[in-house]
């Protein structure tokens, strides 16, 4: 089996993106109020960087699920605000954007270990939760498609299961609370009812206190051993060589070879 090339120099790779960037259409852009050329078809990060813009804060995965590059932009013609990730939303003629790197949100600070699974404890740190006026800006601004409102409706039921199953998907990007009237830090509070809930209301998986053993007796230290001396060549073939899960595979499946479990 063939062995992958090396990545490229990323300064090739760029200049071989320029390259075919130029070949594009360009379109009017605007960036922090400043009017750009920018060639059609790019995300609003990659335009960004093609104006000249250097990310330092605000860019993370460019994959959507980090939520470090919330946007808030507005389409020529509509007086309405609208809020993405960088990484995800297209570019259009005429467009207004301002980046939000960072949203400064109040962030309760707790000893997690002295919580309990009280809803109680969710309203002492977030008090705000209850100026919520059911207006559905949040649900709007969620570049997840999560039912935001519903589940700080459930927080403030003292459902805190329903809470953090509704808010799973969020990535923290902060932009239901930058539309929020009641100001309210929705992201947090789900951080913390699937935290709670993860640790204090889910029973414990029985095979996870199996692993935990099997780890502690050091069964997996030899094998990490080998893997640490062997050459990025190596590594490759392993990785290459191994059995891949089936597309369609139930939740019981295992690779024939078991050595690495």
């Amino acid at each position: 089996m063939s062995v992958r090339k090396k990545n490229k120099n990323p300064a090739e790779t760029m200049v071989k993106e320029e390259r075919e960037a130029s070949k594009a259409k360009l379109i009017p852009v605007h960036v922090m109020g400043k009017r750009y050329e920018v060639p059609e078809g790019l995300t609003l990060m990659k335009a960004m960087e093609y104006a000249g813009y250097k990310f330092i804060r605000g860019c993370g995965c460019r994959g959507g699920t980090c939520g470090a590059c919330g946007t808030v932009y507005r389409r020529p013609g509509d007086y309405r605000l609208q809020v993405a990730l960088a990484c995800q939303k297209t570019i259009e003629p005429d467009m207004h954007i301002a980046q939000i790197p960072f949203f400064p949100a109040n962030r309760a600070r707790y000893e997690f270990a002295d919580l309990t699974s009280a809803p109680e404890e969710v309203f002492r740190l977030y008090p705000e939760l209850f100026r919520c006026v059911a207006c559905n800006a949040c649900t709007k601004a969620c570049p997840q498609g999560i039912e935001v409102m519903d589940a700080v409706s459930a927080l403030k039921q003292g459902n805190i299961t329903e809470a953090a199953q509704l808010g799973f998907e969020c990535i923290q990007c902060g932009l239901c609370t930058s539309r929020c009237f009641g100001e309210l830090v929705q992201y947090h509070m789900f951080q913390l009812a699937r935290r709670i809930c993860g640790a204090r209301i889910i029973p414990r998986a029985e095979h996870l206190a199996e692993m935990i053993k099997v780890i502690a007796e050091g069964r997996y230290e030899d094998i990490l051993g080998k893997l640490k001396h062997m050459s990025e060549e190596e590594l490759i073939k392993l990785y290459q060589k191994r059995e891949g899960e089936p597309v369609i595979a139930g939740e019981d499946w295992r690779p024939k070879d078991k050595t690495y479990l």
